[in-house]
């Protein structure tokens, strides 16, 4: 009986630990992250290896934006090479004062956003975040993607991908910021994570 009630703790702690360090971060109004996001042509194209997949880089990427929202996928199809997506914004989406205003989601790969009274034309909503699949470069990459904290700023760089699986299955990245719904995510092989 001792064991199962010390094994109730120690899982209560734990969880009320993970629910904690996953708070999402009180930040200022004002926009934290005003740039766009910046892609340009490759003048080289690099080797991306992960087995079981060919990788393509499609263009080079950088972006520096607020965390909308954070999901970890374990079960779907591209799980195991694309584990973490982030919702970002950046611009006008980076500002608190208007993030109050509409209600953010993820799910099956996809983020949504819906508000009562938009506080800036939906098609400067929909310009200034995305949805970004995330293929972290190498465990350390992944683990700091994996504690990242809505609210916080992310600083990430890397490429632009399309990836075949060896089963023939494929997923491509959008190369623009100005698509909407299904394929207008950005598939992202991440070099380097900066958190601020």
């Amino acid at each position: 009986m001792k064991r199962w009630l010390v094994l109730l703790l120690a899982l209560c702690a734990w969880g009320g630990l993970s629910a904690w360090s996953d708070r999402p971060m009180d930040r200022p109004d004002g926009m934290l992250a005003p740039g766009e996001p910046l892609q340009t042509p490759l003048s080289e194209v690099p080797r991306l290896i992960r087995p079981g997949y060919q990788i393509e880089a499609l263009a080079r990427f950088k972006v520096e934006a607020r965390v909308l929202g954070r999901e970890i996928y374990r079960f779907d199809r591209g799980a195991d090479l694309v584990p973490i997506d982030l919702a970002l914004g950046w611009g006008p989406m980076s500002d608190g004062a208007i993030l109050r205003t509409i209600d953010i989601t993820q799910s099956s790969r996809f983020y949504y956003w819906r508000t009562a009274q938009a506080p800036i034309p939906h098609q400067a909503i929909a310009g200034h975040s995305a949805n970004m699949h995330l293929i972290p470069s190498d465990a350390a990459t992944e683990r700091r993607l994996r504690r990242v904290r809505v609210g916080e700023v992310v600083h990430l760089q890397g490429y632009l991908v399309q990836i075949t699986a060896s089963d023939g299955w494929r997923w491509r990245s959008s190369l623009t910021r100005a698509d909407t719904g299904n394929g207008a995510c950005e598939l992202v092989w991440v070099e380097s994570i900066i958190v601020h």
